[in-house]
């Protein structure tokens, strides 16, 4: 069974990744937007923004890295709203294969696609002047962060992806998640902002992930927001994952 599913996850992996490579233009353009941010933000506002750092360029780059991921998982959801509509799922399911190799190979792909874009963005930030005295190890940490939080945005790209009525309501839903890194510790401290302000920002999720990844590349100590960073991260995870499975099976029911 595991085989079955293994193999068929794969090659409808292959036909995903296909599609992708042949428009590359919206990895470029998933790109594009959090570099264009980052030129901005560095070069125009960075010298009026204290940060209590040296470096804008490192106070920033993780908030943009979220930013990055909630960009590219719209796409997750405008492919799978397109395989809907086009009836290549009807076609899947008159196929002898597993039903949730099809869902699985829009989250792999995704993945796949978001480590292109992150890679481009930190290649921009090194060149912009960005630098950490993380190991290997430590890398990997950010990596193993990021991988987890991908992952969860992607499951919840899968419930719009499958329920939305039009191109435009399967994508809207990442607006929110691209405008939630403005409302933490991403760009400025949270300690600058008004009380309520400041209240939701030490308490969303964003924060706590922003701040991790900034400890873990200035090779500070990380204390809870670590632990606080992945348990959102697992959290949503799940939730997602749950929904987006109900959601499935209810269409192909």
């Amino acid at each position: 069974m595991t085989k079955h599913f293994l193999g068929d996850t794969t090659v409808l992996l292959g036909r995903s990744m296909k599609h992708v490579t042949r428009s590359m233009d919206t990895i470029v353009t998933t790109a594009m937007m959090p570099v264009a941010m980052m030129l901005m933000f560095v070069y125009v506002f960075g010298g009026a923004i204290e940060t209590g750092t040296d470096s804008y360029v490192n106070y920033m780059l993780p908030g943009i890295l979220l930013i990055t991921v909630a960009s590219g998982v719209a796409y997750t959801a405008l492919r799978l709203f397109t395989d809907m509509k086009s009836g290549i799922f009807e076609r899947f399911q008159s196929l002898p294969i597993a039903r949730s190799g099809v869902l699985w190979a829009h989250v792999l792909t995704s993945l796949a696609a978001n480590l292109i874009s992150l890679v481009i963005v930190v290649g921009v930030a090194l060149l912009m002047g960005f630098r950490s005295t993380a190991g290997v190890l430590t890398w990997l940490a950010v990596a193993g962060i990021l991988l987890l939080f991908t992952l969860a945005l992607t499951w919840l790209a899968v419930i719009p992806g499958l329920s939305a009525k039009s191109v435009d309501g399967a994508s809207a839903f990442s607006y929110p998640l691209i405008f939630l890194p403005f409302l933490s510790s991403a760009f400025v401290p949270t300690a600058t902002m008004p009380g309520p302000v400041r209240a939701f920002a030490e308490h969303q999720p964003v924060t706590s992930i922003v701040n991790a990844i900034r400890d873990l590349f200035g090779g500070q100590p990380v204390g809870d927001d670590i632990w606080i960073a992945l348990a959102w991260c697992a959290g949503l995870l799940i939730v997602a994952y749950a929904f987006a499975t109900i959601s499935y099976r209810r269409k192909i029911s």
